[in-house]
C-alpha cells in the first residue's frame, strides 16, 4: 500500500522543493522517506520522523486527515525537527 504512493509523491516533488528529509514511519508496514529530492521505501536517517499507521499516512497524503488534529489526536507522533513536517503542506497543495 505504501508503495503506491511513491509515484505521486515523486512526481510532488519534481515540480515542487522539499527542503530537509522527512520519514513516515509505519512500523512492521515500511517506510516512506523524503529526502534529496526523491521519495523512496529505504529506510535512513532523516530530519524528522512522523510514525503513524499506514492509513493514517494514506488519509494525510490524499487530504482525508488533517494533520493537526491527528497529532493532538495521537494519530501521528513527531520526532527531530517539526518545522520539516511543517513543509509537507506546501508539497501536497494540488
Amino acid at each position: 500500500m505504501l508503495n503506491d504512493l511513491l509515484p505521486k509523491l515523486q512526481q510532488a516533488l519534481e515540480t515542487k522543493s522539499f527542503e530537509g528529509s522527512l520519514k513516515f514511519d509505519c512500523g512492521a508496514d515500511g517506510v516512506i522517506v523524503l529526502a534529496d529530492g526523491t521519495a523512496t521505501n529505504i529506510d535512513r536517517e532523516t530530519d524528522c520522523n512522523l510514525k503513524m499507521s499506514q492509513d493514517n499516512v494514506m488519509k494525510l497524503l490524499t487530504g482525508k486527515l488533517n494533520p493537526m488534529t491527528a497529532v493532538m489526536m495521537g494519530k501521528i507522533k513527531i520526532s527531530g525537527n517539526p518545522a520539516v513536517a511543517m513543509k509537507l503542506a506546501d508539497l501536497l497543495k494540488a
